[in-house]
């Protein structure tokens, strides 16, 4: 009797296990419910797509540390190294072996409180040839601030940037420090330049994103000087902003452009609300008033709905969030797993999403180096198709990411 109760006892204290997974099941990601448990996708794929493991083997070098809240990386030509900001307003350059140097000057000044800084920077296609960087920031104006873009030209020893002129200065001016965006994209076939904002968070600016009298919220095409470009939507509208692309964002500090030279961005959404939006000329994605998600306090967001005839819904959206910032698509040599896919990076995820879309459906997500714990900030990719990484930190790293054995 003692060995049959004993028998009984272990089995007993044998833990449940988890149902294992049968070929070809699908399972997120994401595993914990959603904020919003009451919401459901519009149509397939739209969330929680099936993870898809690529299991490629990655060596994360250490390049810089001690960087101050970095916001963005850039790829110089010829071997020339990276640019790397810093939110507290310092420029930095940063050799191929992570020689980190002094802060360049010149600058403009900076509106450096909350998420105000100094944000994205970009080399211009001709780099090579003109030395060309852009740049945005909040910029401190009368009345409060606003997100602003300016261009200069670096120096050949990386100590100055020259001939400054600010080519775009977002309105309203409001007082606050959040949702300022930005990314900076310059779209290869027309030489334009896209820009990114966010509609400043407080709830009596949110609806200005519904305004195309107003920049908040919206996606910019500008030539390289910061005119409205030729075509845009809404040039012969007396009420509206002529550089407004697309609008009824809520935050975006992510934007890439695909091999076929669409461009998608993935914004900061509320609490379960991150957005996947593939970029059309003159579309409204809906902001604030169709948005998944719900309010930090718990609350529904007033007044919104999950999808409405008029409005652009999201490719994807993920719920809980992933906190997107910065993102490209992989098109090198290195990880020939993820060609064409879409890499994004993590503040609250801790690491890199990998997405695998595929007639503009996403098919397949996975995350990436969240065992380092890490906020990532921006991506960039090097020639070889290498990735470089920082984080979001007081002590902040850039990483050169190759493959591992």
């Amino acid at each position: 009797m003692r060995n049959v109760f004993c028998l009984l006892c272990l089995v007993m204290t044998i833990p449940l296990l988890s149902p294992p997974v049968l070929a070809g099941e699908c399972r997120p990601v994401a595993t914990d419910p959603p904020n919003a448990r009451d919401q459901e996708p519009h149509f397939p794929h739209q969330a929680r797509a099936c993870e898809k493991k690529t299991n490629v083997p990655l060596k994360v070098e250490v390049l810089a540390e001690g960087l101050e809240h970095p916001w963005a990386v850039e790829v110089l030509d010829d071997d020339e190294g990276l640019l790397v900001t810093e939110r507290a307003g310092r420029l930095r350059h940063v050799s191929p072996d992570g020689k980190l140097s002094e802060p360049i000057q010149g600058l403009p000044e900076v509106f450096a409180q909350g998420q105000g800084g100094l944000l994205d920077v970009i080399a211009d296609d001709d780099f090579d040839d003109n030395r060309r960087i852009y740049w945005s920031f909040s910029e401190p104006r009368e009345g409060g601030n606003t997100t602003a873009v300016a261009r200069g030209t670096l120096s050949r020893d990386y100590a100055r940037v020259e001939d400054v002129e600010i080519i775009f200065r977002a309105e309203p001016v409001y007082d606050g420090d959040k949702h300022f965006g930005s990314r900076l994209l310059i779209d290869d076939d027309d030489d334009h330049l896209y820009i990114t904002l966010g509609e400043r968070s407080d709830m009596p600016m949110r609806e200005y994103a519904q305004r195309l009298d107003s920049h908040l919220g919206s996606v910019l095409r500008v030539t390289t000087d910061g005119k409205p470009a030729r075509g845009n939507p809404f040039m012969n509208r007396q009420d509206a902003k002529p550089e407004i692309w697309s609008y009824g964002h809520r935050n975006i500090q992510a934007a890439a452009f695909d091999d076929d030279d669409r461009l998608w961005v993935i914004e900061h959404g509320a609490n379960g609300g991150d957005e996947l939006n593939l970029v059309k000329k003159g579309a409204n994605y809906g902001w604030p008033r169709v948005a998944y998600g719900i309010e930090y306090s718990g609350e529904p967001i007033r007044g919104a709905v999950t999808h409405k005839e008029g409005f652009e819904p999201p490719v994807y959206y993920w719920d809980p969030v992933i906190g997107p910032s910065g993102a490209l698509f992989h098109d090198g040599d290195m990880f020939e797993e993820w060609e064409d896919d879409l890499l994004i990076g993590g503040l609250v995820a801790t690491g890199i999403v990998r997405l695998d879309i595929r007639n503009r459906k996403v098919v397949g997500e996975e995350r990436l180096l969240t065992e380092r714990g890490r906020r990532i900030r921006d991506i960039a990719e090097g020639d070889d198709g290498e990735l470089y990484v920082v984080t979001d930190e007081a002590n902040g790293q850039l990483w050169k990411v190759t493959r591992g054995r």
